[in-house]
């Protein structure tokens, strides 16, 4: 098997495992997480070359703090890098899978860069919020949240995060893997999740709704059905999005991926495989 892992410059250092030969897929995680945890997706996909980038402010990349770094941490400049990244590594087109943040980042590569896209899976993706009083709201909800990261240190904010009602869930997945995913989380740059909430969460990342009919990429919205606020937003985004259709997988919440791994490997599998039947 090709396999690479390395820091890449693109203008900042970010962390890129790159595995494998045929039709490229670029994996992103979602917040607090890693390219690590991206693992069984990735493994489920031989027969791909499989990208899985530490997102900035993520895992082993880069967590810039000084003055003016907020910028690289907005979602505009997290697309760019993607690009660069695929620059570099020689891939024209690729598809994208993303889950949660990964998602929205995902979405926003599709439409801000379409001739390097070629099919999404976006597993709880968001298009940013359309309510501009509940976008500020959102923002300040993630600045105190930032603010909290910062203050407490990264133990008690994943404690924190672990036990929010979203992931409640995950408890099917067992000790072992929560313990396995509380570590991957633990290694976290508190400064740099701080960052990404302020830089691109859903309330300071462009909102992407009046984009959605222009999207050419074709696009599975995914969420698990027990994740109702998802299943909704992603059948909303599915209906606004002509190149689209939304799935919802049984017994399973926000992290379909992994509490469902078997049923999202395939039907992530079965919809990147319909790209051989396309036309150039």
């Amino acid at each position: 098997m090709n396999a690479r892992s390395a820091p890449m410059d693109v203008g900042r250092k970010l962390f890129v495992r790159s595995e494998g030969e045929g039709p490229a897929v670029l994996l992103l995680h979602g917040f607090t997480g890693s390219s690590e945890g991206l693992g069984g997706i990735a493994d489920a996909l031989e027969g791909h070359q499989r990208i899985r980038v530490d997102l900035i402010g993520h895992g082993e990349s880069e967590s810039p703090t000084g003055p003016g770094s907020l910028r690289a941490y907005r979602m505009e400049s997290c697309a760019a890098d993607l690009v660069r990244v695929l620059d570099a590594q020689g891939i024209e087109r690729t598809h994208v899978v993303g889950y949660s943040m990964g998602a929205r980042v995902g979405l926003a590569l599709a439409i801000w860069a379409p001739e390097r896209v070629g099919r999404c899976v976006l597993l709880g993706a968001r298009a940013g919020i359309e309510d501009p009083s509940a976008r500020v709201a959102r923002v300040r909800a993630d600045e105190a949240l930032a603010d909290r990261i910062e203050e407490g240190g990264i133990e008690a904010f994943v404690d924190h995060w672990m036990a929010l009602p979203i992931f409640a869930s995950q408890a099917r997945l067992g000790e072992a893997a929560l313990e396995a995913a509380r570590a991957e989380r633990l290694r976290g740059n508190p400064r740099g999740l701080a960052h990404s909430l302020r830089g691109m969460g859903a309330g300071a990342q462009p909102p992407l709704f009046d984009d959605l009919p222009s999207l050419r990429a074709p696009t599975l919205f995914v969420a698990g059905a027990e994740d109702e606020a998802f299943c909704e937003a992603g059948r909303d985004l599915a209906a606004r999005t002509p190149a689209a259709r939304f799935l919802a997988i049984p017994e399973a919440g926000h992290a379909a991926h992994l509490e469902a791994s078997d049923e999202f490997n395939r039907i992530t599998r079965s919809f990147l495989s319909e790209a051989m039947k396309e036309k150039p």
